[in-house]
């Protein structure tokens, strides 16, 4: 079967151990990043299964439509960015394990490492320290401060434990369900929405990019939040109502953000407005990205081609495509 890989952008695929599972296939790697739907059209123009790496390419009808070879789109996590209307009319099987049964460990050390980071004023001492000024000026400690987690999954549940084992009290924000849920594991959560932005010292978002949850979160929410808090956002920008994040930090409330997610990716210029702010910490949405992680994440997207190979095809999101 003839495989593309897009968006590659250090040749990690290759080198990785689960990779010989497309041993016998005709696989092409692409590393560099590439919009452009006339440009993709041809590179996939014979392509029979795309590989993608999370949500680096929108793959829409417009392209969808001029690649008459393309069978099945295997990816891990979500899919936004892929018009899933337009596989399912053009019979194109999307496959997707979305973290099933485990989480993505490496976002949550990620989410763990901007906490402290930004709680410490980390990258402002190391700057300080390189240009010959010594300390830049003192952070705060988590211990006895309150962690809000809001979502209460995989990822949300390893973040609240990370808390815990730092002396943070923990609370949890989500929906009726998942409250119900982590009450009963034995967390303490939030009277209401407005208690948990008021009332947190650190809150940090592990929600799923739905249409119930996009733009959930208000500039009055933030404005809510304390001038001495901490916003982390390692999920996804448009769980934020657009524009109300850089307008809160610029009021002061919260006093700081660290985020990992934007609304438009990837950033190519200095010039978004979050990266202006000396009180945001913007990292380039490395939260999947560790060697471990592809490891689990190949691997299971590998199996996909495969099981899709052999007419037994998995995690299949438009299943209307088997009945056709």
């Amino acid at each position: 079967m003839k495989i593309s890989i897009l968006d590659d952008y250090f040749d990690v695929i290759r080198t990785l151990n689960c990779f010989p599972k497309l041993d016998g296939h005709d696989v092409t790697i692409h590393n560099d990043q590439v919009q452009d739907t006339d440009i993709l059209a041809e590179r996939l123009a014979d392509t029979e299964a795309l590989v993608l790496i999370r949500e680096r390419t929108k793959i829409q009808a417009p392209l969808l439509e001029r690649l008459p070879k393309l069978k099945m789109i295997s990816q891990r996590s979500v899919y936004p960015h892929i018009d899933l209307d337009a596989c399912t009319r053009l019979g194109i099987l999307l496959a997707s394990d979305q973290h099933a049964g485990t989480p993505s460990h490496a976002t949550a050390e990620l989410t763990w490492g901007l906490i402290l980071a930004a709680m410490r004023d980390i990258p402002q001492q190391v700057a300080s320290t390189k240009a010959g000024k010594w300390q830049y000026g003192i952070g705060q400690t988590l211990r006895g401060k309150t962690l809000g987690i809001m979502g209460y999954g995989r990822i949300g549940l390893a973040v609240a434990e990370y808390g815990k084992a730092f002396g943070m009290d923990v609370v949890i924000w989500a929906s009726d369900a998942s409250r119900e849920r982590a009450r009963a594991d034995g967390w303490e959560t939030a009277n209401s929405k407005a208690a948990f932005f008021e009332d947190c010292d650190v809150i940090s978002l592990h929600l799923r990019l739905y249409d119930s949850t996009r733009r959930g979160i208000t500039a009055e929410d933030l404005g809510r939040m304390k001038p001495t808090s901490l916003l982390i956002n390692t999920s996804r920008a448009a769980l934020i109502e657009e524009g109300a994040l850089e307008n809160a930090l610029r009021a002061g409330r919260p006093g700081k953000a660290a985020v990992d997610v934007f609304e438009e990716e990837p950033i190519w210029t200095p010039d978004h407005p979050l990266l202006k702010l000396d009180n945001a910490l913007c990292t380039p949405h490395i939260g999947y990205g560790t060697r471990e992680e592809y490891e689990t994440q190949f691997s299971e997207i590998f199996n996909q081609v495969l099981a899709f190979e052999a007419g037994a095809p998995i995690n299949v999101i438009n299943p209307e495509v088997l009945e056709k």
